[in-house]
């Protein structure tokens, strides 16, 4: 461990001694060094020593103290009590003195009634902040290796401490500065306000018994995400068996058409839905006039909500089955047909129930999506309310009711935890473990002939039904305005992406270059940081043991459950102000993207390894490999599945994400849904398809570039096609 010692206190020192304090507006690199003995670029150590912050002083004894543990044996236990209680109050300090002195002085008024005023005020905090924070985490988790944490494995101990940390830094408090709105009054704090504004009719009432068009949107939100958690469930099983377990002709077109409606902003899909099915829909006035049927709006409600929502999330349910489908082992299948069991008793009481966790973590997926979806509810809902517009609304509307938004989103949470446990409780205490140490034949058995024609007859008649939205979506873009005037234009495109010569060189003329960009290269960074914390987290949850790991779990998935809309006000909440200001900067985007987007990378990790034996980590630790080298060498080339999943979704949701992210937007960081968003409310629909259309073939490209590098899981000699194996008698 003394390396790593070494290493985090160099990194502590770094940050206390020679990087500025605070943050910079124009960044570190930006700054004069002229500037760097001021008051704002200065070092931690600068800023106690010549401008009177003298409550930094304490960090500088936390960072000492631990160099006395370089001299110890790693078995001393008082040098681990002191990594210890140096990382835990050093920790500790950092953010009380960040809480308690900000902007205008002193952030409690009993601390200024016990102090009197304080000369100088504090900014938030900035990289030196950082480096400190970071090197005081990872002293304070050595210290508890050092003590026989997690059997003395000090990479597993920092892994739970930084995840730990980063969860509750960027998720839970957060999320918890938002729900406290729920118990604000004009006096204070109150359970009573929470009480009244939870016991309301448009939350649990029965109109739709009563002749209403729908019930409260508790009910509501209940309905329609079952409904989708389901669909989306079959509908990624059917295109992850077509993929893997039938002679399909046209797998690859079948992969591009099965990830196509993540690559799309959402409001898109519901839009080409309203062009093909609205009452002035191609489809609507051509069954008006062949078929006399005439217009309704029954697009609109539920029926048009589970059609959209089943086409935007079933690719996410498709991206976890198809690893899990991949990972059934052959010899299990071949065991139950030596003893002579049918072709259907092999898939049902074999293949499927192998196949449940990646069944549980879709359907959970698709329900949560569900629940938390706010750009089509607010497109196709009509008069069917539910929990994510009507936080939306009551945040940004007319009423302007956070309150009333923060009792909501408590609804919704009790939702999300519902489905948790139910999810727990049907997966039960069973093993799953399919990928051992042992070889196999590396042939699966053949699909019954009824599973294969269900397989066929649903994947196949979507996979229609996509191409034909998305042929509404590229014809929309070249005309000039879909449904009124169908005459051939370019100007759309002209207007976003066009490019002209200039005196300097080419000039990017578009009005949505700068927007793409920062899109792009904001997307490029959060998507590998998201799966790494997010893989990283499954492999914890999956292979480790630990005091509070189930409600850690549901932690993780707590910024997921959150409607986007609320965690982009949540971040503005907590990070406008001291100790952490991240408002108007790109990194709170990106931080906003990685943990929003983390959850399917943690649902994806835990599908996979569930099926992956863990004698094949105890070998590599029986041969002395330490748990980062065994994760590196024998864990993640297995997960590959996984990571293509994590990095797959978390970028096109990156650059396809709506409301968690329309709050926090600027001039200098505009965001492409952000752009088209804009362009829709102005009416130039043709401009904000053409967008979108172009940003499809984007993301469709970088899709295939991330598989392409990460490359296919090989697992013996398995993917031989099923036209070749020998078929057992039905």
């Amino acid at each position: 461990m003394r390396p790593a010692l070494l290493l985090w206190l160099a990194v502590g020192w770094l940050g206390f001694v020679l990087v500025p304090w605070y943050g910079l507006e124009d960044g570190i690199t930006r700054t004069p060094l002229r500037f760097y003995l001021g008051d704002e670029a200065g070092p931690g150590l600068i800023q106690a020593a010549l401008h009177g912050r003298w409550w930094l002083w304490p960090l500088l004894l936390a960072l000492a103290a631990p160099v006395v543990a370089l001299f110890r044996h790693r078995d001393d236990r008082y040098a681990a009590w002191i990594l210890i209680v140096a990382g835990a109050g050093g920790l500790a300090w950092l953010f009380a003195q960040g809480f308690a002195i900000g902007l205008r002085g002193w952030g409690w008024r009993w601390l200024a009634d016990l102090f009197g005023p304080v000369a100088v005020r504090q900014f938030g905090m900035g990289w030196g902040a950082l480096l400190v924070g970071t090197s005081l985490l990872f002293l304070f988790t050595t210290g508890l290796a050092r003590r026989g944490a997690m059997r003395g494995d000090s990479f597993v101990t920092g892994a739970i401490g930084l995840v730990v940390a980063s969860v509750t830094l960027f998720v839970f408090w957060p999320v918890t500065e938002v729900l406290f709105e729920a118990a604000i009054t004009e006096h204070g704090y109150s359970l009573a306000a929470v009480g009244a504004r939870l016991n309301n009719s448009t939350i649990w009432g029965f109109g739709c018994l009563q002749g209403e068009r729908s019930c409260g949107v508790f009910w509501n939100s209940i309905v329609l995400a079952t409904v989708v958690g389901f669909t989306t469930t079959a509908l990624g099983l059917a295109f992850a068996l077509l993929a893997q377990r039938t002679d399909f002709p046209a797998k690859p077109l079948l992969k591009l058409i099965a990830v196509l409606p993540v690559i799309t902003p959402p409001f898109v899909i519901g839009l080409a839905v309203i062009l093909l099915f609205g009452r002035n829909g191609a489809v609507t006035l051509f069954l008006e006039s062949a078929l006399g049927i005439p217009p309704s709006r029954w697009i609109y409600g539920l029926t048009g909500l589970v059609l959209v929502q089943t086409l935007a999330f079933a690719p996410i349910a498709f991206m976890v089955l198809i690893g899990v489908v991949q990972g059934i082992s052959p010899s299990m299948e071949e065991a139950a047909q030596t003893l002579r069991a049918s072709r259907w008793r092999v898939f049902t009481t074999v293949t499927l129930p192998l196949v449940r966790p990646g069944l549980a973590n879709a359907f959970l997926i698709g329900f949560v999506e569900s629940l938390a979806d706010f750009g089509n509810p607010l497109v196709l809902a009509g008069n069917f309310n539910v929990l994510s517009t009507q936080i939306f609304f009551a945040i940004v509307g007319a009423q302007s009711d956070p309150g009333r938004a923060a009792a909501l989103a408590f609804v919704l949470l009790a939702i999300c935890l519902m489905a948790f446990f139910v999810q727990n409780l049907w997966l039960g205490k069973r093993s799953y473990t399919t990928v051992a140490g042992k070889g196999d034949s590396g042939m699966h058995a053949v699909l019954p002939r009824r599973a294969k024609w269900f397989i066929y007859g649903t994947a196949v008649p979507w996979m229609v039904f996509t191409l034909v939205i998305y042929a509404m979506i590229v014809v929309g873009g070249f005309v000039e305005n879909f449904g009124r005037d169908n005459s051939f234009t370019l100007k759309h495109y002209v207007t976003t992406f066009g490019i002209e010569w200039g005196q300097h060189g080419i000039v990017w003329a578009g009005r949505a270059w700068n927007s793409l960009w920062t899109t792009l290269q904001l997307s490029a960074i959060a998507a590998p940081l998201t799966a790494a914390i997010g893989l990283l987290t499954a492999y914890l949850l999956a292979r480790q043991t630990f005091r509070g790991k189930d409600a850690f779990e549901f932690t993780t998935m707590l910024s997921f459950a959150i409607p986007g809309t609320v965690i982009g006000v949540s971040y503005i909440v907590a990070f406008n102000v001291p100790p952490i200001e991240l408002t108007g900067t790109g990194l709170i985007l990106i931080l906003c993207f990685v943990f929003r987007n983390m959850p399917v990378a943690i649902r994806a990790g835990v599908a996979t390894l569930s099926q992956i034996d863990k004698s094949l980590d105890e070998c590599s630790l029986t041969l002395r490999h330490g748990s980062f080298a065994t994760l590196r060498r024998v864990v993640l080339p297995l997960l590959r599945p996984a990571i293509v999943a994590a990095l797959v979704y978390s970028f096109v949701r990156a650059i396809t994400s709506v409301s968690a992210v329309i709050f926090l937007v600027s001039a200098e960081y505009n965001l492409a849904t952000a752009y088209i968003v804009n362009r829709v409310e102005v009416s130039e629909y043709g401009v904000a398809i053409a967008y979108s259309s172009a940003l499809v073939v984007i993301m469709a490209v970088g899709v295939a570039l991330i598989q392409l590098v990460v490359g296919e899981r090989r697992l013996g000699r398995r993917g031989t096609s099923p036209s070749v194996l020998q078929e057992a008698p039905a």
